[in-house]
């Protein structure tokens, strides 16, 4: 081994490796690590998203690197009504989105308070909202009960879509909970039409949230506890629950745009029978909250499924000059495993 060559490798553990190695084939070794180390610098000069994707690609792409122990799930309802994007003023109680001939509309709900007062909650927004819908679909289905305790697993579930898990009045935590909070206490109306009638549902997907008061009493914050799903809303989760790979979901949790984007691909893959595809208008009507031009709107749509596809390479999906074209294929595109042939249950 070249004193150059030992100078090129500084991680420890190659390093150790190059140390432990015997004389004989000490400098195949050293080559060896040089190279990884090479390949991890070029990582580390990633910017912290595309370093994810590359990772996220790498992990699923492995031999055996899909587990169905790595699936999550959420409702499919859930998986093509898209939330805001932003926080919403408080003084904003409803919002509403159309997708074709279905139109969503969330009105913002209250909780009870301190001294039995009720305190208006926001409109869920943001990846952490989708993230909680995610998780407590999830648990709901490994629990098999519409009863979640949150505290039992908030905390891991933070931490492996990878947030740091911190308290306080700005921490992690907190911004979770108060999503759970706003989702808890929302309604959900879905309105479907065609040329012969229309139909509207209304739907409260929790039922139930016992909070606790926060001890601090410079924070406000309503603490959930235990959440109950409505009975019909979780029979209909048992039957219609949409899979996802955390892993995948984890690449992208920073962004509430891509994560709508994934669901909805995951929806739609399970559902095609014949190519599709879906105009630039209504694209933006269902992704394009907060867009006020048409082009810039299409320019970061597009940068998104580049990245989306940078993870899942297999995606039967193309963007073009007239919108966004998929075509059926497995869901192991999108690092869902194919079913067993025995009818396992996930």
């Amino acid at each position: 081994m070249t004193l150059s060559l030992d100078a090129q490798v500084r991680d420890p553990d190659l390093l150790q490796r190059i140390a432990e190695a015997p004389s004989f084939v000490r400098s195949t070794v050293a080559s060896s690590c040089e190279r990884e180390q090479q390949r991890r610098d070029r990582l580390a000069s990633l910017p912290h998203g595309q370093r994810r994707r590359v990772l996220t690609h790498q992990l699923l792409h492995e031999k055996d690197g899909v587990q169905r122990q790595d699936l999550r799930h959420i409702h499919s309802v859930l998986a093509i009504c898209a939330l805001p994007y932003t926080r919403q003023p408080i003084t904003t109680r409803t919002w509403e989105r159309e997708q074709g001939q279905m139109k969503l509309m969330v009105q913002a709900g209250t909780l009870a308070g301190k001294n039995g007062k009720w305190e208006d909650q926001p409109l869920p927004y943001g990846s952490r909202a989708r993230l909680m819908l995610l998780h407590t679909c999830s648990e709901a289905l490994r629990q098999k009960s519409p009863v979640i305790e949150i505290e039992d697993s908030l905390t891991g579930f933070i931490r492996a879509m990878g947030f740091a898990a911190t308290g306080g009045k700005n921490g992690t935590i907190t911004s979770f909970k108060q999503q759970i909070n706003a989702l808890a206490s929302c309604t959900m109306r879905i309105g479907l039409w065609d040329a012969h009638g229309s139909k509207t549902v209304t739907t409260q997907p929790f039922t139930s949230l016992e909070v606790f008061f926060s001890k601090d009493s410079n924070q406000r914050t309503l603490w959930p506890s235990t959440l109950t799903f409505s009975q019909d809303f979780y029979q209909t989760l048992t039957k219609h629950a949409l899979p996802i790979n955390m892993h995948a979901v984890k690449a992208f949790s920073s962004s509430p745009r891509k994560l709508d984007i994934l669901f909805w691909l995951g929806y739609r893959l399970n559902s095609l029978e014949r190519p599709m595809t879906i105009s630039w208008d209504s694209l933006r009507d269902q992704f394009g909250a907060g867009y006020g031009r048409s082009d810039n709107f299409r320019r970061d749509f597009a940068q998104e499924i580049h990245q989306i596809m940078e993870v899942f390479p297999k995606l039967p999906a193309k963007v073009s000059e007239v919108g966004f074209t998929l075509a059926p294929g497995s869901s192991e595109a999108l690092a869902i495993p194919v079913k067993s042939p025995k009818g396992r249950k996930l």
